[in-house]
């Protein structure tokens, strides 16, 4: 008996010791950084930003690689189904979490199929308006809506994603009505709002901030707090409608099972890439970076989840 338990305790030493040395060892060959959507946009920027700062950090390759469809869950699928080994991670945005709640069925579970690595930054949103309207803030786009019910139409680039969420919000804070139009990615719904086809579009400041500059659409307002450094001049929903907050934000998961050892290295290295050069980049970009723990990013990623089955439920938000 005592004989069987020292074999055993031995075991698991030597198991230990094999998960700390794997991790120790890793990365060997290239990481795969799965995006589960096109190029461009918001999320597949920061997310190729990421990927250049660990691969100079780690020594290896973090290749990026698109897996665009079925609002983002065909890309997440992978990464759920593939070995928990650390080479093959997801980079995505709070859709993630939220777009699943809207759909009759997803072959993952967000809580029980990936491990939470690291939160690294909330994007505040923009509300974008058709220049041709004669809409130049909150109180002029509800005075609009109220004028016109029903008439006005607001882009979604995804079902459930955060400018989804946030559109409800704002229909349901500034107790106006519109139509909420469903586009397969951001870039064909900004097409459309500079061509006049849509009349508005909340979507992270990083995605909207060149066409207002250059006048091809007019951002009336962000969604943060306070005012964003990338737009101040430009006011937040909050200054007409207090207490009005809402963000995107972007994280790093692996699937589930993947070892507790390489979960906390790359923890840490997005964090180191997140304090160096990276920094400047993404705040520049309007995005406000949130370093922290594993546990950290849990608990705000339970936190949100239940904030957007709030919404979701409450404006009956389904994929047609």
């Amino acid at each position: 008996m005592l004989k069987s338990m020292m074999k055993f305790a031995l075991a698991a030493c030597l198991a230990a010791a094999s998960i700390a040395a794997l991790a120790d060892a890793w990365p060997t060959r290239p990481v795969k950084v799965i995006i589960p959507f096109p190029p461009g946009g918001t999320l597949d920027a920061v997310g190729r930003q990421l990927a250049q700062k660990l691969s100079e950090q780690l020594g290896q390759a973090f290749v990026v690689e698109n897996r665009a469809g079925g609002n983002g869950t065909i890309g997440a699928d992978v990464v759920a189904r593939s070995q928990p080994d650390g080479y093959t991670l997801l980079f995505n945005a709070s859709t993630f979490v939220s777009a699943p709640m809207t759909m009759k069925s997803v072959a993952y579970s967000v809580t029980r199929d990936f491990q939470p690595i690291a939160l690294v930054a909330k994007a505040p949103l923009s509300v974008a308006i058709n220049k041709r309207l004669p809409i130049t803030d909150i109180k002029s786009l509800l005075a609009y809506a109220k004028a016109h019910p029903g008439t006005m139409t607001f882009a979604v680039g995804s079902i459930g994603s955060a400018g989804h969420l946030s559109t409800e919000l704002l229909k349901r804070a500034g107790n106006i009505e519109y139509t909420v139009v469903p586009y397969k990615g951001t870039a064909p719904a900004f097409q459309d709002l500079i061509g006049g086809q849509i009349d508005g579009f909340i979507d992270p400041i990083l995605g909207s901030v060149q066409y207002h500059k250059s006048g091809m659409v007019r951002v009336v307002a962000v969604t943060s707090s306070t005012r964003s450094p990338s737009l101040p001049d430009v006011p937040t929903v909050a200054e007409t409608l207090p207490g009005f907050e809402f963000y995107s934000w972007y994280g790093l998961w692996g699937p589930a099972k993947l070892p507790a050892d390489i979960t906390t290295k790359l923890n840490a290295e997005v964090n180191k890439a997140l304090a160096g050069d990276m920094k400047e980049k993404l705040v520049q970009q309007g995005l406000l970076l949130t370093p922290g723990s594993v546990d950290d990013f849990v608990k705000f990623q339970a936190a949100d989840m239940a904030r957007a089955q709030k919404i979701i439920t409450e404006g009956h938000i389904r994929v047609e």
